[in-house]
C-alpha cells in the first residue's frame, strides 16, 4: 500500500466506494487521515463500514464542513453531462476535488529513495485504444529482462494498493481519460498516448474535452520522456507542442501508417516490421509477424510504443524482441482462445468502439464476425472501410435488428443471443476461416462487462469443441 502524504489528522471525503474508493480510504488512513466514506449503494457502504470507516452522506448539508478534499471515484462525472450533487456541492463550498491517481503521484516518493541507487520511474498509458496491451507488454518486458516492476491503473493492481518502491522499481499505469481528467498531480516519467478516437464523449462534452483530458497527462508538469502516436492529428499535435524542435528526442513518434525518418527520435512499424530511427539513422528492428501474442496493426502500434518505453528505460532491441516473442497477449484483446480444424477462434470482447473493431477486422482472414451490443456513439459508418475480410456478421443485443441493419452490404443474420451466434458461425465456419468476437458496442445491454461477454464466448466455444 501507498499510504497517502499530505493529509494527517484532516479530515478527507471519499465519495464512490468500489475498487479505487475502498483503496483510497485505506490509503489516507495509513497516512494518517480520517476518511469518510460514501456511496450510493448501501452494500459498498457496510463494506466500508466492516472494515470501520466512518459512514457520512456527503451528500447532506454541513457534512462536508471542515473536510479537506473530495477524493471522487473514476466513474462518477464531475463536470459532463451533469455534476454529481455532491461534487458539485464540494466545488461550490471551494473543497478541492481530487482522485486516487493523484493522490498516488502526491505520496509515491519517499525519504527512503534518498538511499536508492537508481530511482524508480513511473510510466503512464492513455489513449482510446491498446493502452491495456501497451501497459501490460511494457510490464512483461520489464519483468522478462529481470527489472521490479509493478502493474497498476485500469490493469493489474488498484494505483494505491502497489507496494512502495523498491530500489529501481518501475510503475507501469494505465489511465483513462476518466483518471486523467480530474487528477490535480500527473508526473510521470514516461508518458504514453498511443491514439485518439470517439470514446466516453457524453462525459467529456464531445471530442475536444476528450482530447484534452487525455492530454493532461503531459501538462500537468510534463513527463521527462513522452512517447505519442501521430497517426491521428491530435498525436500528431500533440507531439509539435511538447517538442522544442524536429530533433527533441524527448518526444518518440510513433506510427504504423507511415514511414518516420526525421532528426528526432521514431519508431514505426510497416508490413509487419518494427524499425527505430534516430538522427535519421536505423538503430533497431524487430520481426512481428511471427510473434502470435501481437497480431495485427493495431497490436503492431502497441509494439511500437512499449518499444519506445524499454527503450528510454535502458533495455537493448533484442532483449525487448525476446519479451514481445514470449508475450501471451491479454484475455478480450485479439486473444486467439482455439484453433481447430483449420479454424481459429479470437475473442476481442475489448473490442467496445468502432474504431477498435475495425482495427480487430484489419488483423484477421476470412472472418465470421460475432458483432453488437450497446451502441456507443457516432454510429457504425467508420466500419465499412474494414470489412473486406468478413464473410458474414452474426449479430448479437438487444438491438440485433437496428445493428444489423448498418451494416451495409455485409451479409448478415440476427441471432441476438451469444450462444446462437456462436452456434451459428462455428456450424458455418470452414478451415481457413476466423471467427472473431468484435463487438464494436458496449456489454451492459446483455452483460455486466466486456470481461464477462467474452467469457462466455469463450466458454461456449471450448465446450463445443470438447463435444
Amino acid at each position: 500500500m501507498i499510504p497517502v502524504q499530505g493529509y494527517s489528522g484532516k479530515r478527507i471525503g471519499v465519495l464512490g466506494l468500489g475498487r479505487s474508493g475502498l483503496a483510497s480510504a485505506r490509503a489516507l488512513r495509513e497516512g494518517g487521515a480520517v476518511p469518510l466514506c460514501w456511496d450510493d449503494n448501501p452494500s459498498a457502504r457496510e463494506a466500508a463500514a466492516e472494515e470501520g470507516f466512518e459512514i457520512v452522506e456527503l451528500g447532506k448539508q454541513g457534512a462536508l464542513d471542515d473536510v479537506a478534499c473530495l477524493v471522487v471515484s473514476p466513474g462518477i462525472p464531475h463536470l459532463y453531462p451533469t455534476p454529481n450533487p455532491v461534487i458539485r456541492a464540494a466545488m461550490a463550498a471551494g473543497v478541492p476535488v481530487d482522485n486516487d491517481i493523484s493522490l498516488f503521484f502526491a505520496s509515491f516518493a519517499t525519504r527512503d529513495w534518498d538511499n536508492f541507487d537508481v530511482m524508480p520511474k513511473v510510466v503512464a498509458v492513455t489513449g482510446s485504444n491498446g493502452k491495456s496491451t501497451t501497459s501490460a507488454l511494457i510490464h512483461h518486458v520489464l519483468e522478462q529482462a529481470g527489472r521490479n516492476t509493478q502493474l497498476a491503473g485500469n490493469i493489474g493492481r488498484g494505483v494505491l494498493d502497489i507496494d512502495p518502491a523498491a530500489d529501481g522499481d518501475v510503475v507501469v499505469l494505465e489511465l483513462s481519460s476518466y483518471q486523467t481528467d480530474l487528477a490535480r498531480n500527473l508526473t510521470p516519467d514516461v508518458a504514453v498516448f498511443t491514439n485518439l478516437s470517439p470514446d466516453h464523449l457524453d462525459r467529456h462534452d464531445g471530442m475536444g474535452g476528450y482530447f484534452a483530458a487525455k492530454r493532461r497527462l503531459f501538462a500537468e508538469g510534463g513527463p521527462d520522456r513522452a512517447v505519442i502516436g501521430i497517426d491521428e492529428d491530435e498525436g500528431l499535435y500533440l507531439a509539435g507542442q511538447m517538442a522544442q524542435s524536429a530533433a527533441d528526442d524527448r518526444v518518440i513518434r510513433i506510427s504504423v501508417d507511415q514511414k518516420l525518418t526525421g532528426p528526432g527520435w521514431q519508431v514505426f512499424a510497416k508490413k509487419g516490421f518494427l524499425a527505430e530511427y534516430r538522427k535519421r539513422r536505423q538503430v533497431g528492428s524487430i520481426d512481428l509477424r511471427p510473434i502470435k501474442g501481437l497480431p495485427g496493426t493495431h497490436n503492431h502500434q502497441n509494439a511500437c510504443a512499449a518499444y519506445a518505453v524499454c527503450r528510454t528505460l535502458g533495455l537493448a532491441p533484442r532483449v525487448i524482441e525476446q519479451g514481445f516473442a514470449s508475450f501471451g497477449g491479454l484475455p478480450h484483446r485479439s486473444q486467439i482462445i482455439a484453433e481447430a480444424g483449420g479454424v481459429t477462434y479470437v475473442n476481442d470482447s475489448k473490442a467496445t468502439n468502432v474504431d477498435a473493431a475495425a482495427k480487430a477486422l484489419s488483423a484477421f482472414k476470412n472472418i465470421r464476425w460475432i458483432c453488437g451490443g450497446l451502441e456507443k456513439d457516432g454510429g457504425l459508418e467508420a466500419l465499412h472501410t474494414a470489412t473486406g475480410q468478413v464473410s458474414k456478421a452474426y449479430v448479437i443485443g438487444r438491438e440485433a435488428a437496428s445493428f444489423s441493419m448498418q451494416l451495409g452490404d455485409i451479409k448478415a443474420e440476427v441471432c441476438t443471443s451469444m450462444d446462437v451466434a456462436v452456434a451459428r458461425a462455428m456450424e458455418e465456419a470452414a478451415e481457413g476461416d476466423t471467427v472473431l468476437l468484435a463487438p464494436a458496442a458496449a456489454s451492459f445491454d446483455q452483460y455486466d462487462s466486456f470481461e464477462k461477454r467474452g467469457e462466455h464466448f469463450t466458454e461456449l466455444v471450448q465446450a463445443a469443441l470438447a463435444q
